[in-house]
């Protein structure tokens, strides 16, 4: 499967260069010119590796790095024009992998993209999605119609449990043996109350995946199964 780059970067001349080369050593790349178009981008393309300027209008670098390594693991190898060692522990404090000062070789940055890329080649992410739901088991981030939502322990116990059994009948002894491996402090109606609030967090309108089936249980209606 060809590797993404998703090129993060407002200066139009430099971003079509770095594509061109990255397309050239067998990348596939997608350009965004601001930081808000390449969080969303990020978000709805999962690269395999964001190139990502500090300077940009919109959301800056910096701030886009770290709520890209709230959500995620994806490598970040950051670029810019600014010289002083202080920009470059600021890009690494954020959460980026490498850092490459303006003007560079492009055949630096695609060797610094294959280094990045060998190094975290063993870190497999176990992602979910079920309809408009995403679920990353590795960083236990879940997005609702691509937006973050913050669930509890539990909740994502849950919903990882549902996912993993789409329009399938669940009894609330099978959520607790399944989601909690029988270790949950609770009767029937503390499992009643932490769906509910399961359902509430990933609700969106017109849009309900967890079923109560009653005298049975709830069941997760996947519709894209």
């Amino acid at each position: 499967m060809c590797r993404l780059v998703l090129i993060v970067e407002d200066d139009l001349r430099i971003a079509n260069w770095v594509k061109v080369y990255f397309e050239r050593a067998g990348f596939a790349a997608e350009i965004a010119n601001d930081g808000k178009v390449g969080l969303s981008m990020a978000r709805q393309l999962t690269p395999d590796l964001i190139i990502l300027d500090l300077m940009l209008p919109g959301l800056d670098g910096v701030e886009l790095c770290r709520i890209l390594r709230r959500e995620t693991d994806v490598p970040i190898i950051m670029l810019t024009a600014k010289e002083a060692p202080v920009e470059r522990i600021v890009g690494l404090d954020s959460g980026a992998d490498d850092y490459i000062i303006k003007p560079f070789d492009p055949d630096e940055v695609i060797a610094r993209a294959e280094a990045v890329l060998r190094r975290v080649k063993g870190k497999v992410q176990n992602v979910l999605t079920r309809g408009n739901i995403t679920l990353n088991e590795t960083t236990g981030v879940v997005l609702v119609d691509d937006e973050p939502v913050t669930l509890s322990q539990a909740q994502m116990a849950l919903l990882s449990t549902f996912m993993r059994h789409p329009n399938q009948l669940l009894t609330r002894h099978q959520l607790i043996s399944l989601a909690f491996n029988d270790d949950f402090d609770g009767y029937d109606r503390a499992i009643d109350n932490q769906v509910a609030r399961l359902r509430k967090q990933i609700h969106r309108e017109g849009s309900q995946p967890i079923h109560t089936v009653y005298g049975g249980g709830y069941r997760f209606v996947a519709v894209d199964e």
